[in-house]
């Protein structure tokens, strides 16, 4: 039987099916970070990191105390097999079968889009509509209010009832669900199979949310109204559809396509807002980078008021909100 490899092979060769030399965890992990950062990847250490966990089954933190073992040939296999699907363009998310948002694990596959951290940024947006937490103090408040806003929160009234348009893998409804216990969660999207991700989702993490199948508006009227609708409906320009990266052009295009400006389908959703929302119910949608200013003239068209823009982490002006008067 061989011993553990005190040199391994250079990092331009690959991971051998069965040779005298043995791998370690932390040896594979450096690897393949190498040929990611070769190939560009935004994330290449921590890209390795998820697909080797992945592949033996552990937790990526479990990787930290077992740097030093050696792996066999069906498991050098296995994580070679994954870096070569990453390495094509596929996304870490559809190799690993689920993606974090909002601390919480959510399943997810090329049926529906993959969620953002960006995304979360509507999350915060929609609690602070809901009441559930006043708004961030601004630039020049005094240290007193700022402090204030940290306290008990606002109870709501009573509980809301929330749609959610094209929900996807259902990120946004269930994480939303999970947020307001109580309350009455309706999520719709024009794609069964999406619908069928979000549905174990919701059973996987034992969250009670109405799911209805049709094209934005129209399953949900039905329902209404609502005390808030929210949207991450396609956004990017047709146009720009080609220049996305590989690992973006694996998702849904029906989940991606914005049509000719990027907006659509929020042009829709927003002509249909009125008819949706109770009085005093918010509309809140995520946009694409320069598209609030559009987004906000749409919403003050159709005759929403308190029409506001929310930054996300990165400085882009990623969500747009306003309030049926």
């Amino acid at each position: 039987m061989t011993g553990l490899a005190l040199n391994p092979p250079p990092l331009s060769s690959s991971p051998p099916d069965a040779a005298p030399v043995r791998w370690t965890v932390l040896e594979v992990i450096r690897w393949t970070a190498a040929r990611f950062t070769e190939r560009a990847l935004a994330t290449p250490r921590l890209d390795a990191e998820l697909l080797v966990a992945h592949a033996l089954g552990l937790p990526r933190v479990q990787l930290y105390v077992q740097f030093d073992r050696p792996l066999g040939p069906d498991e050098l296999g296995a994580i070679r097999a994954l870096i070569k699907r990453r390495q094509a363009g596929e996304s870490v998310a559809y190799l690993v079968g689920k993606k974090e948002f909002w601390g919480v694990d959510f399943t997810v596959d090329a049926r529906v889009l993959v969620p953002r951290p960006d995304t979360e940024t509507l999350i915060e947006e929609a609690r602070e509509r809901l009441g559930q937490r006043p708004p961030e103090p601004q630039e020049g408040d005094a240290e007193e209010a700022g402090e204030a806003a940290e306290a008990t929160p606002p109870a709501v009234s009573e509980p809301p009832r929330i749609a959610d348009v094209g929900t996807g893998s259902g990120a946004i409804a269930l994480t939303l669900a999970k947020l307001f216990p109580g309350a009455a969660v309706f999520a719709g999207d024009v794609s069964p199979g999406a619908l069928e991700v979000a549905r174990g989702n919701a059973e996987r993490l034992g969250l009670a949310v109405t799911f209805v199948e049709g094209d934005l508006a129209a399953p949900l009227a039905a329902h209404a109204p609502f005390s808030l609708v929210c949207a991450n409906l396609p956004y990017i320009p047709s146009g720009d559809m080609a220049t996305l990266p590989p690992e973006v052009k694996t998702e849904p295009a029906l989940a991606l396509d914005g049509g000719p400006d990027g907006l659509a389908l929020v042009r829709r959703l927003v002509g249909d807002a009125p008819r949706l929302l109770a009085p005093g119910g918010a509309l809140v949608l995520e946009i694409g980078d320069g598209q609030a200013g559009a987004t906000a003239e749409l919403l003050r068209a159709a005759g929403l008021a308190d029409v506001r823009v929310r930054r996300d982490l990165a400085g882009v002006e990623r969500v747009v909100s306003g309030v049926r008067a």
